[in-house]
């Protein structure tokens, strides 16, 4: 029986929903707060016990890399100026028994194909996949969560909740056999169908765990909708030999791949940090509910 060590970070997309702001910076790298959205997928990952992370990037994407690389002139500067705080912040955001490899995606065709590129590094083995403007607080994470259902069931999983019915457009959906209040056996998987014709309102988010022979269905699926490789259709192929898990997360979602998803996630995380959260919450509580006004 395999642990699951290795994560796949599709982030090779263009970010156009946050243009100008991503034209020469990945979203991955948008801040909420003082942390860029793929440092929280990194951290979900490790928490979990993920050795081997493995970022699938474009030609634009190189501050994913140097993101994750040492900076050895800043921790010097920081050194020297006796900033001690932020010097093991610094070096603690680089864990020392995580490995990084870095795999460009030539072209951007699909989620689908974003996984693919990541077997060489995956191999046979079980892995997560993790869609970093997807964040989702959680404790704990939701990665973990299901490497801990994948430990017991030895199946893939894919996480879930509930939609609007209108939504489902913009959503995989599955069909499925109820196993447990949040657990359910997926029967049929469907990319974006329209609201009357989608199977059930469970749509599937950012997290994955998938065997490895979900790379033999990749390989074999052609393209689907928006002419791309969905990782859909290779789920829906590989039920046809293996059982896959539909598994509603205990957690909130935040989309960042939306601007109202993304402020909201911004407000969220600043109202519980620990350096700004009470300034933030006085500021919203007298912008937005101030008390009666002074004689």
């Amino acid at each position: 029986m395999k642990r699951i060590t290795k994560a796949v970070f599709p982030a090779a997309g263009m970010g156009t929903r946050f243009l100008p702001a991503t034209k020469a910076s990945p979203k991955e790298m948008l801040p909420i707060v003082d942390k860029p959205l793929i440092q929280y997928a990194a951290e979900e990952a490790v928490a979990a016990g993920i050795t081997d992370l493995i970022f699938i990037i474009g030609r634009t994407k190189r501050a994913i890399a140097d993101h994750f690389d040492k900076a050895y002139e800043l921790e010097m500067e920081l050194e020297m100026r006796g900033k001690k705080r932020a010097l093991e912040e610094l070096r603690a955001m680089l864990p020392l028994n995580v490995h990084y490899i870095f795999i460009r995606q030539a072209e951007a065709l699909g989620l689908g194909h974003a996984v693919l590129c990541a077997e060489p590094a995956v191999n046979e083995e079980p892995f997560a996949v993790i869609l970093a403007d997807d964040l989702i607080d959680a404790q704990p994470g939701v990665t973990r969560q299901m490497c801990d259902l994948y430990d017991y069931y030895q199946s893939s999983v894919v996480g879930v909740q509930k939609v609007a019915r209108e939504e489902t457009r913009a959503y995989g959906i599955v069909a499925t056999d109820p196993m447990t209040d949040r657990l359910h056996r997926v029967t049929r998987i469907v990319e974006k169908p329209r609201p009357e014709e989608a199977p059930s309102t469970l749509g599937v988010v950012g997290r994955y765990v998938l065997t490895p022979r979900i790379f033999h269905h990749l390989r074999q699926v052609g393209r689907g909708a928006g002419g791309e490789l969905q990782l859909t259709d290779a789920i829906q192929s590989l039920l046809a030999e293996q059982q896959v898990l539909a598994y509603e997360f205990d957690g909130v979602r935040y989309d960042c791949g939306s601007k109202a998803g993304y402020i909201k996630a911004t407000v969220e995380y600043a109202l519980k940090h620990p350096e700004v959260g009470a300034e933030v919450r006085r500021y919203l509580t007298e912008r937005f509910c101030p008390g009666p006004a002074a004689d």
